[in-house]
């Protein structure tokens, strides 16, 4: 059904162009707002006309096409529903499995579990005297 409704706005499209196209001028244009042409009601507004063929295609294709844009835009959007990013949980990364070394790779060293039973010695730290003042 969309497609179908597609194409025919498609088609109403190229037929609203052409019935635009063929309508012969109605005047002055901007430049007769402007003081271009006389100040009268009639060039501001346009003069009254009956409406012809193509007046009338206008409009009612115009009318069509407004029509069948929001009915295209409405069904596009009940296809999908909106979702914010918000909704998902927040969830934590499962923790990385320890690498296990290959069989042709090189084998990892293993880490001590526990400290060295004696601590080494501290050596003291040199005593510093400062020497005494040399008169002349």
């Amino acid at each position: 059904m969309y497609t179908f409704l597609l194409a025919i706005l498609i088609i109403i499209s190229f037929a609203l162009i052409g019935a635009i196209l063929l309508q012969s001028g109605k005047g002055g244009g901007m430049a007769a707002n402007f003081g271009g042409a006389s100040s009268s009601a009639d060039a501001v507004i346009g003069t009254r006309q009956a409406g012809n063929l193509l007046t009338k295609l206008s409009w009612w294709g115009g009318g069509v096409f407004m029509f069948l844009a929001l009915v295209l835009q409405l069904m596009t959007t009940r296809q999908r529903a909106p979702k914010s990013v918000l909704d998902n949980a927040f969830t934590t990364p499962a923790p990385a499995a320890p690498a296990t070394p290959k069989a042709g790779g090189p084998a990892a060293l293993p880490l001590p579990t526990t400290a060295p039973a004696t601590a080494p010695a501290a050596t003291p730290a040199p005593a510093t005297t400062t020497p005494a003042p040399v008169r002349k």
